[in-house]
C-alpha cells in the first residue's frame, strides 16, 4: 500500500509562487499515475493535474494551464507542484492521490485510491 505525505503549502500574496511536494512510500510500483487535487471551503474537490511516473506526461485543468506545473523526482519517489502566478482562487486545500492506470488513462478522472493528508494554501489579494 501507497502511502503519501505533502508539504510545502503556505500563505503568500497573489502573484506569489509555491511549490508543494508529494512523497510516496511503503508498497510501489514503477509507474504510477500521480494526480493533485484541491479543495476550497464549501467547494467540490477539483482535479489540479496529473503526471504519470512512468513516462511523464502531464495533465492539467484549465484554470491553471500556464501558471501550475508537475515534475517528478522518481530516484526520491516525490512529484511536486510547482504554482505561479498565484491568485486568491487558488486557495484551497490540495492533496495529491496515486492511481494504478496506464499513462493513457492518467487524468484527474481515474480511480485514485490512496491520498494525502493534505496541504493548506493561502493566497491573499
Amino acid at each position: 500500500q501507497v502511502q503519501l505525505v505533502e508539504s510545502g503549502g503556505g500563505s503568500v500574496q497573489a502573484g506569489g509562487s509555491l511549490r508543494l511536494s508529494c512523497v510516496r512510500s511503503g508498497s510501489w510500483r514503477a509507474r504510477y499515475c500521480m494526480g493533485w487535487f484541491r479543495q476550497a471551503p464549501g467547494k467540490e474537490r477539483e482535479g489540479v493535474g496529473t503526471i504519470h511516473t512512468g513516462g511523464g506526461s502531464q495533465t492539467y485543468v484549465d484554470t491553471v494551464k500556464g501558471r501550475f506545473s508537475i515534475s517528478q523526482d522518481n530516484a526520491n519517489l516525490t512529484v511536486y507542484l510547482q504554482m505561479n502566478s498565484l491568485k486568491p482562487e487558488d486557495t484551497a486545500m490540495y492533496y495529491c492521490a496515486v492511481a494504478q492506470v496506464p499513462e493513457f488513462n492518467c487524468n484527474t478522472g481515474a480511480a485514485f485510491g490512496a491520498w494525502g493528508q493534505g496541504t493548506q494554501v493561502t493566497v491573499s489579494s
